[in-house]
């Protein structure tokens, strides 16, 4: 269209002659449509402030301002380069601004803009939670039309990114509006409203909750995404419907035994994973399966055996560019899918055999998948290098495969590379599989004491964060459980009295337990508990007094006293307990204790120090016997308890 043959329609645009900026706004608007070229063009000549003040100048005709929303919309169809410009210019709070305005459509050409901004890679979460009274009118006005009702729900799927966001949805009354957009029968509608559900139920509890206990005319909210389910629905209305209820589930708002659970949502995950869907099907559909059923083991048992599930994730790992699995739709661009693929995998195969030994031996019989495991875990990609190590870690679990094929292939190799990594995240998933390949009866064992795993679990025990210290811990718990006293020593001495007693003061609980849990695999065996004792029996005695006079549940002080029962069994190492009063008055003390188990534990300690031939023996005897500990032991001939009356017989 031509507008003028001297001026171009931007520079009237641009100009003062209010009565030919209708002409020229039309004649830029038909210039735009369908051309990216043009649309930067014209940003570039900045148009979008000028859009942007007659937006919000209430003088500026109506009509006119419709027509600078309807092209700034145009212009958001562009590239993401576009969409970053009208957002660095301020369009943002300008259209939020505009869906106040009594016309309506004039609301939903700025909604309309909204929307496409939304949808954009990086949508500007923040802005709309920088005014309260935005989300409010977003239910108030998501019912007046089918546009507000599709731009709204799009939006709010793509606002919606942390619990404060979910909060304050629910809040103001997204549940009810947006279920209301479940029956509406319009597709462009439900689509974004289902969407809107997932992300407000995801690792929500409260929200999740209030979802599941929602009904709308009558029918439970949940019920209807159950519906959205069928055969006859599109793959992404039944993918977006399956997350709904996965996410409910997980956010313990329905059981796992709920048939929309176990013989819905799951089904339509598994399918998701066949070699007829695409790409980004397969990807999204795996994932969601490894959430749904990582924590159940009857989901677990359910999946394996659905639709030969194991086989169909196989292939993901044979994934190459030239080899797609299906190309009949248009995919997302810039995916790496190959890595998409394996990552997603590794993710189902680890939640596959988390419990359940025999589906563990049925997924290591994949072909070749050791070999991609190993792979994943030295691949340079950290979202597959954790997904590959955490399948790792959940077959780590079988004691068959630690002893057979875990050794054969010496996946220990580029676990302790991973051990290296700067992430937090993937040292914790590593460490943790460190712990299982480090227990007793795993042949890796000596071969990763060699390569220096003392020396890196004592530094993951200095870690700031809780889930590295306890690894820590629990990886040296496994490595003295009847090791040698070299290495008992060894640990010890690397990990000295500070750190000993900064884990022992631990404010997670768990980390104390399994340092007490350290400290009594050390001090076993006669000679490795005097051996200790000898080098280390100050620093041990101080710990063990720092523990035993602490508020502590009774669990903890009865691991305290089973490790001074050890330490009683040497047969130097008990002039320790003989020479400290403070100590032998608390052994008194939990005789006479309502907890039977603790008193239980005290017997044993006294009858540890009892024992023995040494010349000491006598003067043991003797300075117990002044403490009251014969009359003591004599009450409890009594006791109703048979385990405590066979700890003294004995």
């Amino acid at each position: 269209m031509e507008c003028d043959d001297e001026q171009s329609p931007i520079d009237i645009i641009l100009g003062q002659e209010q009565n030919r900026w209708m002409e020229s706004i039309v004649c830029v608007k038909n210039l735009v449509i369908g051309n990216n070229r043009q649309k930067s063009l014209v940003i570039q000549q900045g148009i979008v402030p000028r859009l942007l003040q007659w937006m919000i100048d209430e003088s500026i005709p109506l009509e006119l301002r419709t027509e600078a929303a309807v092209v700034l919309g145009s212009l958001a169809k562009g590239t993401e380069e576009n969409i970053q410009q009208l957002v660095n210019a301020g369009a943002v709070p300008t259209l939020l601004k505009g869906l106040f305005n009594n016309s309506l459509p004039y609301v939903e050409a700025c909604l309309r803009c909204l929307r496409t901004i939304f949808l954009s890679s990086h949508p500007p979460v923040s802005v709309v939670y920088q005014d309260a009274t935005i989300i409010p009118h977003f239910i108030n006005i998501i019912s007046r039309s089918i546009c507000t009702k599709e731009c709204i729900a799009n939006v709010l799927a793509n606002c919606c990114t942390c619990t404060e966001h979910q909060n304050i949805l629910c809040a103001n009354g997204a549940i009810q509006a947006l279920a209301s957009l479940l029956t509406c029968n319009i597709y462009k509608i439900q689509m974004p409203a289902l969407k809107s559900f997932a992300v407000l139920s995801f690792n929500n509890e409260d929200t999740c909750k209030a979802i599941a206990s929602a009904t709308f005319n009558g029918e439970q909210i949940s019920s209807l995404f159950g519906q959205l389910l069928a055969h006859d629905k599109t793959s992404e209305m039944q993918m977006a419907a399956a997350k709904c209820l996965t996410y409910l589930y997980r956010g313990g708002a329905i059981p796992p035994t709920d048939r929309l659970v176990s013989h819905k949502a799951l089904p339509t995950l598994v399918r998701m994973c066949k070699k007829d869907r695409t790409l980004e099907e397969n990807v999204e559909g795996a994932e969601t399966l490894s959430y749904l059923i990582e924590m159940d083991p009857e989901l677990q048992k359910i999946a394996s055996i659905s639709d030969h599930i194991i086989k169909a994730l196989a292939e993901y790992l044979k994934y190459t560019d030239i080899q797609q699995l299906d190309s009949s739709q248009t995919q997302k661009k810039d995916v790496d899918w190959s890595n998409a693929l394996k990552q997603a995998a590794f993710q189902a195969f680890a939640s596959l055999g988390a419990n359940d030994e025999d589906i563990r031996k049925r997924v290591i019989e994949t072909e070749h998948l050791i070999e991609h495991i190993i792979t994943g875990m030295n691949s340079d990609n950290p979202k597959v290098q954790i997904a590959a190590t955490r399948c790792l870690h959940s077959l780590s679990r079988s004691v068959q495969q630690l002893r057979t094929t875990f050794q054969d292939h010496a996946v220990w190799r580029p676990l302790l590379k991973l051990m290296q990594s700067d992430s937090d995240q993937v040292l914790t998933i590593a460490s943790s599989t460190l712990c299982n390949l480090l227990l007793e009866f795993s042949p890796s064992k000596e071969a990763i004491l060699e390569c220096g795993a003392i020396k890196i679990l004592v530094d993951l025990t200095a870690k700031p964060d809780p889930a590295l210290r306890l690894n820590g811990v629990w990886g040296l718990m496994n490595l003295t459980f009847q090791a040698e006293l070299k290495t008992k020593a060894e640990i010890i001495e690397t990990l000295g009295s500070e750190q000993l007693f900064d884990l022992l003061s631990d404010s997670d609980s768990n980390i104390l337990v399994r340092t007490l849990g350290l400290l009594r695999n050390i001090l076993t065996k006669k000679s490795h508990i005097d051996s200790i004792m000898y080098d280390h029996g100050n620093e041990v005695m101080q710990a063990v007094v720092y523990v035993l006079e602490g508020e502590h549940t009774p669990e903890i002080k009865e691991q305290i006293l089973c490790i001074l029962a050890n330490i009683a069994d040497g047969n130097t190492s008990k002039d320790f307990i003989m020479k400290n009063d403070d100590v032998l008055k608390k052994i008194i003390s939990y005789m006479v204790h309502a907890n039977v188990n603790l008193q239980i534990a005290a017997v044993l300690i006294v009858s540890n120090l009892l024992t023995g031939e040494d010349d000491g023996a006598y003067m043991r005897q003797a300075r117990l016997r002044e403490l009251g500990m014969q009359r003591l032991l004599q009450q409890l001939l009594t006791a109703e308890n048979p385990s405590l009356f066979q700890r003294y017989q004995d």
